[in-house]
This record gives structure tokens, sequence and C-alpha cells, in this order.
């Protein structure tokens, strides 16, 4: 193993790690406005989810022992934070700041036990991520002990 597939195994974890913290910042965030009626933008808050993409890489190395010229697995990129466009709830609440005329309020589109569950899965993916580097970090140390003896 080269030492450049090497630091390749990191920077996939880490590129993992860094999609999934922002995950849970951006799942933090719509749970924090789940009764945020007013926005800057005008009207209740639309809960936010974050677009990930995996990011593949061509092989050129013909000593790979990949067929030269294919695609690997690079990691993960964020291509953005778009909003949550599902229907926004309309409750009645006549004593609501809010409400229109009829009493009717427009809520925040965030179920909360959605973006628990959403927290949960984001941080299992962390934890694995972080195994990951781990398990790297005591495979070459165990390398290295190997190499001196």
């Amino acid at each position: 193993m080269s030492f450049e597939t090497m630091l390749g195994t990191l920077n996939i974890s880490a590129s993992g790690l860094q999609a999934e913290r922002l995950r849970m910042e951006v799942i933090a965030n719509n749970i924090a406005n789940a009764s945020a009626t007013r926005t800057p933008e005008g009207g209740a808050f639309r809960r936010k989810e974050v677009v990930f993409s995996t990011v593949l890489k061509n092989v050129e190395d013909a000593a790979d022992w990949r067929m030269p010229g294919t695609e690997q697995l690079g990691g993960v990129e964020v291509l953005g934070i778009v909003d949550d466009l599902t229907e926004l709830p309309v409750v009645y609440n006549p004593g609501h700041p809010d409400a229109d005329v009829e009493g009717f309020v427009t809520m925040p589109n965030v179920n909360i036990p959605i973006e628990m569950v959403n927290l949960v899965t984001a941080s299992r993916s962390y934890e694995a991520g972080v195994r990951a580097i781990q398990s790297f970090r005591d495979m070459s140390e165990q390398a290295l002990l190997i190499a001196r003896s």
C-alpha cells in the first residue's frame, strides 16, 4: 500500500467526519427553530437538509491493482444545504401573534422525532468514521513496530 493510498484512506474518513458534523449542526438548527414562525426571510422556518455527493477520482497509475483510468472513491463532499419544500403545517391558534385574521398560524415543517432519528444516524456515522481513523492509526503503529523489529 503506497503512502498516497494510506493518506487517501484518511482523507475519505475525514471528509465523512466533516460532512456528518455539518449535518448534525443543521439538524440542531432545525430543532432550535421548530416553533419559529418568523424568520428574516419572512414566514415560518423551513427545515434544512444537507445534500451530499460522492467524490470520485480517476486512477491513472498503471501499478495500481485496479484498472488504470478507472474511478475510485475519494470521500464525500457537501453540495449544499437546501430547504425542505414540504408543505408548512397550519394550526388554529387565534391568540398567537402571527395568526392570520381567521386565527390560523403557519408553523415550521420540523418534525422533532424525525430530526432526532436523523441526529442519531448522523452521530452513528460520525462514530464509524472516528473508529475507522482509530483503526488506521492502530494498524500504522503495528506496522511501525514490525518494521523496527
